[in-house]
């Protein structure tokens, strides 16, 4: 007699702990890359000197840049001289001149070259103070006489008057506040610490989080597209302070010329921001491709099978 019809086995379901634990892992891997991304771009990328001055060079050809140092300067120089012209008949007389004459120095090479010059003392100044836990709380400045020595030939060479009563002064002008530098220098320490252990932390974590998965697939779909909301997040932020920081300047003349310096600083930390996002999705819809392509194999597999042989007619007995 034919065997009587098993009730049909029901599919396990995949065991929720296990994928509890994997959403665990892969949400925490994903917070950490764009906190990792920004660690490693401050610690690493922003405290190598030579790497500075070579993203800050193309600035001195900025006409915004170019405006804001040239008043900076000109400025400068009237504010030193102000004990010599001490009267304002001289004042008025020679201010449009230093002016001028600070505006044409920023269109030739040798502004090039005191630009790059001051960029690196400068940086040099500011890891200096950031790194040295013993050094005390005092303000980076910078020493702007060589520019102001520069423009007075400049300007005695075009044969202005009172050019040569001009003060060739250790200008200093500040950089870094002496009361921020303690906040920095924590900072700096907690960001240099921060760039080295997120970006593994995250990856150990999005490593762990696959692997507890019952269907790893899923979790691969899944950190693709957390690793892609956090890049587009961290291209939101950098467009977000970016806005805020424009917005705090009190001088509205020089917020391009602040503008085109921020653009160059975070050049690097965009494209990786762009970088995380075009990858995060490169993967998440290469695994649900993927998988879409398997489940299609095995319905094909499914239904070009044989069919099973039917079960036997039952014969009569003869008398």
């Amino acid at each position: 007699m034919p065997e009587p019809d098993r009730a049909p086995v029901p599919e396990k379901a995949p065991p929720r702990p296990r994928n509890a634990l994997s959403a665990v892992l892969l949400a925490l891997a994903c917070l950490l890359v764009p906190f990792g991304a920004l660690a490693s771009w401050a610690a690493h990328g922003l405290t190598d000197t030579g790497r500075y001055v070579r993203t800050m060079a193309p600035l001195a050809a900025d006409p915004d840049v170019q405006r804001a140092v040239a008043d900076a300067v000109g400025d400068g120089i009237m504010r030193e001289a102000g004990y010599e012209l001490d009267t304002g008949s001289l004042r008025g007389a020679v201010g449009p001149f230093v002016h001028d004459a600070a505006r044409s120095f920023t269109r030739t090479e040798a502004f090039q070259a005191a630009w790059d010059a001051a960029n690196q003392a400068v940086h040099a100044a500011v890891l200096h103070s950031l790194r040295d836990d013993e050094a005390h709380a005092a303000a980076v400045t910078v020493d702007l006489a060589p520019v102001v020595a520069r423009v007075k030939r400049q300007l005695a060479d075009d044969h202005v008057a009172f050019a040569h009563r001009i003060p060739v002064a250790h200008a200093r002008v500040p950089v870094l506040p002496a009361g921020d530098m303690d906040r920095l220098r924590r900072g700096y320490h907690v960001l240099d610490t921060a760039a080295f252990w997120l970006p593994l932390t995250a990856a150990v974590l999005a490593v762990a989080g696959i692997a507890v998965a019952a269907c790893r697939r899923r979790a691969v779909t899944a950190l693709g597209l957390g690793t892609a909301l956090g890049g587009g997040l961290l291209v939101l932020a950098v467009a977000i302070g970016r806005r805020l920081t424009l917005a705090d300047l009190p001088d509205a003349l020089h917020r391009p010329a602040a503008g085109a310096v921020y653009d160059a600083l975070t050049t690097t930390l965009r494209t990786v921001s762009w970088l995380l996002l075009v990858l995060g999705l490169t993967v998440a819809l290469g695994s649900w491709l993927t998988g879409r392509c398997l489940a299609a194999r095995r319905r094909a597999r499914a239904s070009a099978a044989p069919a099973a042989d039917p079960p036997p007619k039952p014969t009569r007995a003869r008398a």
